[in-house]
C-alpha cells in the first residue's frame, strides 16, 4: 500500500469509526443509535403519508396507498440486498486496511444503482396497472392507486440512489450524518404533504411526490458528502464504473441477500392481493398496522446494520473472537428492544390504529392483526440479527436458503391452505408469527452449531477474499 493511500485510509478511520478496536458495546451503540433515530425518521414520515392521506383523503384514498406497500417493497427490495452486499464489501475492505478496493467497491455500487434504478423506473411506470389487478386491488381504489405508484416510481432513482450513499458512510462506520440528512427530509416531507393535500387539496399522487422530493433532497445531501476530495470513500464521477471482480464480491454476498428480500417481499405482495379480497376496510386496516409494525422494524434494522458492518470489519482485520462477541451483544439487544415495542403495540392497538382511520371495522381488523403478531416480534428480531450475521460473514446464501424455504414458500401454502378451508382473515395473520417460529429454530440449530466466523479462516475463503478486486 502506498503513502498516499495510507494517509487517506487513516483519515478515514479517524473521521468515520473504526470497529475493529477499542470497546465493542460501545462501538454498536455509538454506530447503531444513529440508525436507530434514522430509520425512526424515515417511519415517521412514511406514517406520515398514511396519516395524512386517511385523515384528510379517507378510506379510499388510504386503501390506494395500503394497497401499494408490499408492491413497492418488492420492487425494490431487491436492489436494497444488492447494497447489503456492496456495504458488507467496502466494510470488510476498509477494516482491512484496502482504501483502493474500497474505492473500487464504492464507485461499482454507484454504477448498479444508476443501472438498476434506470430499468426499474422504466418498467414500474409501464406496468403499474397490470401488477395492481394482479394483487387484486379493490377497482374501487384502482385508480388512485394506479396514480400513487406510477408517480413513486417515476422517480425512484431518487429512492435508489439515496440507499446507496448512505450505505458507503454506514459502510466506513458514519451513521450519524445519514441521521441528519433524514431528519431534515423527514420533516420536509411531512411539510410537503400538508401544503400539496391540505392547502393545494391535491390527490392521493401528491403524497408520492412528496416522498419523492424530500428523498431527493437526503440524495443531494449524501451527494454532497460524498463528492468531497479527499477521503478514501471519495466518489468521483468519472470512476463510477462496473470493476468486475469487486463486483463479482458484492454479488457473491448481495445476490442471496436480494434473493431473500424479493421473496419476503412477493410472499408480501400475495398476503396482500389476498387481503385485497376482503374488501377496502381490510385493505386500509391492513396499511395501517404496516405502519405501526414498521416502528418494530426499527431496532431490528439498525442493530442489524451495526451487526453487518461490525463483522465485516473485523473479520476483514481478523478479529475473530470480536466479532463472536459484537454479534452476540446485537442479537440481545434487537430482540429485547422489539418486544418492549410490542408490550406497547398489545396495550395500545386500537388507539395506535385510530390513529390513520376512525372507521370502526378498520381499527377493528387492524387492531387484530396487531395483537397477534406483537406477541412474536421478538422472533422476527431474532431470526432477522442471525441473518445479518451471516450476510456480515460472507455467508449470504443461508439466510436466502431459510426466507426463500419460510417465510415464502412455507408462508404462502399457509395462507392458500387456510383461504381454501377457511376463509377467515385472522388466520391470515397467523402467517406471519408462524414462520417467523419456525425460521428462528432453524437459524438457532445454524447459529450453535456452525463455524459462521471461523469458515472465514478457511484458506479458500481468504483466497476467494483476496482475488476481489
Amino acid at each position: 500500500m502506498d503513502n498516499v493511500n495510507t494517509k487517506k485510509l487513516n483519515k478515514a478511520k479517524a473521521t468515520t469509526r473504526d470497529m475493529t478496536k477499542g470497546g465493542i458495546y460501545k462501538h454498536m451503540l455509538a454506530f447503531a443509535l444513529p440508525i436507530l433515530g434514522s430509520q425512526l425518521f424515515q417511519q415517521l414520515y412514511n406514517t406520515a403519508d398514511a396519516f395524512i392521506v386517511g385523515r384528510l383523503l379517507g378510506t379510499e384514498a388510504l386503501a390506494a396507498v395500503s394497497s401499494s406497500g408490499p408492491l413497492i417493497h418488492l420492487m425494490i427490495s431487491f436492489l436494497v440486498g444488492i447494497s447489503m452486499g456492496a456495504s458488507t464489501t467496502i466494510a470488510r475492505y476498509f477494516g482491512a486496511g484496502d482504501p483502493d478496493k474500497v474505492s473500487k467497491a464504492i464507485h461499482t455500487n454507484l454504477a448498479f444503482g444508476l443501472i438498476s434504478s434506470l430499468i426499474l423506473t422504466v418498467f414500474g411506470v409501464i406496468f403499474t396497472p397490470n401488477i395492481l389487478r394482479w394483487i387484486n386491488t379493490d377497482p374501487q381504489v384502482m385508480p388512485l392507486a394506479t396514480q400513487y405508484f406510477r408517480l413513486y416510481f417515476a422517480g425512484i432513482s431518487t429512492i435508489v440512489m439515496y440507499n446507496m450513499t448512505k450505505g458507503i458512510m454506514n459502510a466506513v462506520g458514519d451513521s450519524r450524518r445519514p441521521l441528519f440528512y433524514l431528519i431534515y427530509s423527514s420533516v420536509f416531507n411531512v411539510v410537503l404533504d400538508i401544503v400539496f393535500i391540505a392547502v393545494f387539496n391535491w390527490g392521493v399522487w401528491s403524497a408520492a411526490l412528496a416522498t419523492v422530493i424530500s428523498q431527493a433532497s437526503a440524495l443531494v445531501l449524501c451527494l454532497f458528502h460524498v463528492l468531497k476530495k479527499g477521503h478514501v470513500y471519495s466518489v468521483y464521477i468519472r470512476r463510477i464504473r462496473i470493476h468486475k471482480g469487486i463486483f463479482g464480491e458484492i454479488v457473491r454476498i448481495g445476490l442471496p441477500a436480494g434473493v431473500a428480500n424479493s421473496v419476503i417481499g412477493l410472499a408480501n405482495v400475495v398476503v396482500q392481493s389476498q387481503i385485497n379480497t376482503f374488501g377496502m376496510m381490510a385493505m386500509a386496516a391492513y396499511g395501517a398496522h404496516s405502519k405501526i409494525e414498521g416502528f418494530v422494524f426499527l431496532p431490528v434494522m439498525s442493530f442489524n446494520l451495526a451487526i453487518s458492518t461490525f463483522i465485516s470489519q473485523n473479520l476483514g482485520a481478523k478479529e475473530y473472537e470480536r466479532a463472536k462477541k459484537g454479534a452476540r451483544f446485537g442479537i440481545v439487544l434487537a430482540m429485547v428492544i422489539s418486544q418492549v415495542i410490542g408490550v406497547v403495540v398489545l396495550l395500545w392497538a386500537e388507539q395506535l390504529v385510530g390513529l390513520f382511520d376512525s372507521n370502526p371495522e378498520v381499527i377493528r381488523l387492524g387492531a387484530l392483526q396487531a395483537r397477534t403478531l406483537a406477541r412474536f416480534y421478538f422472533l422476527l428480531s431474532f431470526s432477522h440479527a442471525i441473518a445479518s450475521v451471516c450476510r456480515g460473514a460472507g455467508k449470504a446464501f443461508v439466510p436466502m436458503l431459510v426466507m426463500l424455504s419460510v417465510w415464502c414458500l412455507a408462508r404462502l401454502a399457509y395462507i392458500y391452505s387456510i383461504m381454501h378451508f377457511v376463509g377467515d382473515i385472522s388466520y391470515i395473520y397467523w402467517a406471519y408469527p408462524i414462520t417467523w417460529l419456525i425460521s428462528s429454530i432453524i437459524y438457532l440449530i445454524y447459529y450453535l452449531r456452525s463455524d459462521w466466523v471461523h469458515g472465514f479462516e478457511h484458506p479458500k475463503r481468504k483466497e476467494l477474499f483476496s482475488k476481489g478486486a
